[in-house]
Order: C-alpha cells, then sequence, then structure tokens
C-alpha cells in the first residue's frame, strides 16, 4: 500500500506534463492500455466472462472511473497537482457517506469523525499552498471539475461492495477490475468520438504516449490491483488509511523542486493528516482484536 500511495501520487505531477489533449479519448486509451496490463490476470480466472446482468453494473462503475480520470486530465491544465491531491483525500469521506446511502456502511460516528479529521487536515494543506501563493485559497472550475471527479470515484468502491454483498461481481478482483475498466472505456471512447476534436490526437508527442502507458500500466492497472490484493490481506481501515499518504507524495515533489517553501504552515495540516492516519489504524486494530 505504501507502493499504491506512491503511484497514485506520482499520477497527479504526471498528468500534468502531457499536453492538452481530448480528455474522454485520452481516457478511453488509457483505460486500453489498463485493460491490455490486467488481461492474462483476469484471464485465469473461471469467472472470467462476465453474465449479462452484471453488464449494467460493471458499465456504471466503468463510468465513475472514467468520469475521474476524464476530470483528472482536464483538471491536470486548470489547477496544481498538489491542489488535485488534496483533493483526492476527500475520497474515503465521500464514500463513507454514499456507502451508507446504499446501506454497504455500518451506521457510527468514529469512523467519519476520523475521515473527517484527515479531510481537514488536507484542506489545511491547499491552504498551505495557497499561503504561499498569495495568502488566498481559490476554488475555481478546476477544482469544482476535479471534485465532481472524486465523488464519482468514491462511488465506485460503494458500487462494488454493493454488487458482492448481493452475489452480482465475481469474487475476482482483476475480472471485476477488467470489466469495469473496460466497459468504461467503451462507452466514454463513445462520448469522446462524439464530442471531441479527436483529430488532436495526431499532435500526441512521444512524452504524452510514454505518459499515457504509464498511466495506464501504473496508475491504473497496477494501482486497483495493488488495492484489491491488499484487501485480501490488510482490513478495510489500514487499506483507506494509506490513502491519506497521497498528498504527501506531492507535497515531497514540490519541496524537491523549491526546497525553500517548506515552512510552519505545512504543519497544521501534514499533523492532522498523520493523526486521521493513525486513529484508524488503532480503530482497525481493536476491531481486529475484537474479531
Amino acid at each position: 500500500m505504501l507502493l499504491w500511495a506512491a503511484l497514485v501520487g506520482l499520477s497527479f505531477p504526471a498528468v500534468g506534463l502531457m499536453g492538452e489533449l481530448p480528455p474522454l479519448s485520452l481516457t478511453a486509451l488509457r483505460f486500453a492500455i489498463a485493460c491490455a496490463g490486467l488481461y492474462l490476470l483476469a484471464r485465469r480466472s473461471p469467472a472470467f466472462l462476465p453474465a449479462p446482468r452484471t453488464l449494467p453494473l460493471y458499465a456504471l462503475m466503468g463510468l465513475c472511473l472514467a468520469g475521474f480520470f476524464s476530470a483528472m486530465f482536464w483538471a491536470a491544465h486548470h489547477t496544481t497537482a498538489l491542489s488535485m491531491a488534496t483533493l483526492h483525500v476527500t475520497v474515503p469521506l465521500l464514500a463513507f457517506l454514499l456507502g451508507r446511502g446504499l446501506r454497504v456502511e455500518r451506521p457510527g460516528w468514529r469512523l467519519p469523525a476520523i475521515l473527517a479529521l484527515g479531510a481537514a487536515g488536507a484542506l489545511a494543506i491547499a491552504v498551505a499552498e495557497a499561503w504561499q501563493q498569495g495568502g488566498r485559497l481559490a476554488f475555481g472550475s478546476g477544482e469544482a471539475v476535479f471534485f465532481a471527479g472524486c465523488i464519482a470515484t468514491a462511488l465506485y468502491p460503494v458500487l462494488s461492495r454493493w454488487g458482492l454483498a448481493r452475489g452480482v461481481l465475481p469474487e475476482s478482483a482483476a475480472v471485476r477490475t477488467f470489466w469495469s475498466l473496460g466497459l468504461g472505456g467503451v462507452l466514454i471512447g463513445l462520448a469522446g468520438l462524439a464530442v471531441e476534436p479527436v483529430a488532436r490526437l495526431a499532435t500526441m508527442r512521444p512524452l504524452d504516449l510514454a505518459l499515457l502507458v504509464y498511466l495506464g500500466l501504473c496508475s491504473s492497472a497496477l494501482t486497483f490491483w495493488l488495492m484489491q490484493r491488499a484487501t485480501a490481506a490488510l482490513t478495510p481501515g489500514v487499506v483507506t488509511a494509506y490513502g491519506y499518504l497521497v498528498p504527501f507524495v506531492s507535497m515531497l515533489l514540490l519541496f524537491a523542486r523549491a526546497p525553500e517553501r517548506i515552512g510552519w504552515e505545512w504543519l497544521p495540516g501534514s499533523l492532522a493528516v498523520l493523526a486521521a492516519m493513525a486513529l484508524l489504524m488503532r480503530r482497525d486494530a481493536a476491531t481486529t482484536s475484537a474479531g
């Protein structure tokens, strides 16, 4: 999960290095590359071929992922990598709230309070960045679009858990990831053909292509596989806690490029995020001991 956090955190600066290409078409290509990387792993499962009743759920899950990554490609040229990484930390709290709506999360106050603490810490990190850039916290169109994408990606595990609880989805994590990415890629690709200037993909630079392959294999296929694999060895609370490390990866990259920007203003948000992660791990350990 440390590798997962590093890969997710590195994906935000990587997207920012790409040229302004059609985001829907880029997302479809990214999903196609991810499916190519997952095919051999998913094909080994006896439940590889989906039942007809699972296709609508796979399509909806795929659209959730496609919405997030399309928002990520677009927002990369309208906001900063650190702002995107910071907004991404709200995903655990959003997932809990959506899970309560679909009744796949248990009621209680401790977990949402801990997740809210982590989200508050992420907001404080964003305030620290804004302070260094002029003292004003901006929430413009780039941040708004990416936050909508965060809501979409928070819904993805909720739908997956809902499908597993009702016996609609197979147990294989690779199969679930393969078909949700595949159907989502097809649907978002058709939307791209309808509304985007797809011919602009011909202007893709070698760097853009290399970054797209990296994002497809490492930031889509590998990260989802790592997360699903970790859930077999770690409890959900610990897995969720590692998401709070994502903005630290972007912060470390920022400090590596501009070490003079390190200051006390980064401390409150960092401590809040670390405290939330520690509390989540402690809660998970207590739950495991009780079990």
